[in-house]
């Protein structure tokens, strides 16, 4: 943008960024013109670092723009183009974050420490501290409803439209029907008051129990965030699994 500012003398307001993602970028990588962080593939989806750079294959054909090369690297550029575009997701998908479901289904994270906790959660402290749990909910940090359960939400009278503010994952304790809402604190806060607030907002008239989670890849991320996180819910680190915190002084793990 300001490339085009200075050279172009074309200006665009802050909040067309997403714009350009979206309706030039991203196509830009499907078509391989351009590549989504190749210094670095395992970089979070939602970091501030994220970046693009020119495919090699495409550089070669602006190289040669104004020869009598050009026709030819642009037929090389276009008969690689299927070739190139599947070498491209086989190097994505071997940076995602695979997860073993409960049920034993797999699925697949876009990379990042957001999503590698998820990972922690559902196969780390769901096995320890839910007895018979059921995946309900879990937010990709680029595909917001890659795993949704809207069958059961709907049938426990919770809004499905508005999955965009549910907790990071949501598991349902089938043996003591319970419902963990759990968010995974890396970038985003934890179980403050206000997040509390609204969520119960939003399970207000869901028959189930709730049991509110904070969660963290290590101590020094809890320690950060510990101030904020709001009584009579818990906590938990995956660095040390086998251990809950609990925010309270008159009971352990349960609905309040």
């Amino acid at each position: 943008m300001a490339f085009a500012r200075d050279n172009y003398n074309k200006v665009y307001a802050p909040n067309t960024r997403e714009t350009f993602r979206r309706q030039v970028l991203h196509q830009f990588v499907q078509g391989q013109i351009a590549d989504y962080n190749p210094d670095n593939p395992d970089m979070a989806t939602n970091s501030p670092k994220a970046h693009y750079a020119i495919s090699h294959a495409a550089l070669l054909v602006a190289q040669a723009y104004g020869t009598k090369q050009f026709k030819i690297e642009v037929q090389k550029f276009k008969g690689a183009h299927d070739s190139l575009v599947e070498t491209y997701q086989k190097n994505r998908k071997k940076h995602l974050v695979s997860v073993t479901l409960p049920n034993g289904k797999k699925i697949k994270l876009s990379p990042g420490d957001h999503n590698q906790l998820q990972k922690q959660i559902i196969e780390s402290f769901a096995s320890r501290f839910i007895q018979k749990p059921v995946a309900v909910y879990i937010g990709d940090t680029k595909e917001k409803a890659l795993f949704i359960d809207k069958d059961f939400l709907k049938a426990n009278n919770v809004n499905v439209t508005e999955h965009g503010k549910l907790p990071d994952v949501v598991i349902f304790d089938k043996k003591h029907n319970w419902i963990f809402l759990i968010e995974a604190v890396t970038s985003h806060g934890p179980m403050n008051p206000k997040r509390v607030f609204e969520l119960k907002n939003m399970f207000e008239k869901c028959p189930i129990g709730l049991v509110y989670v904070s969660t963290f890849l290590n101590n020094k991320e809890f320690m950060k965030h510990f101030s904020d996180i709001s009584w009579e819910t818990e906590a938990w680190v995956a660095d040390t699994p086998d251990h809950m915190i609990h925010l309270n002084g008159d009971r352990f793990m349960g609905p309040r």
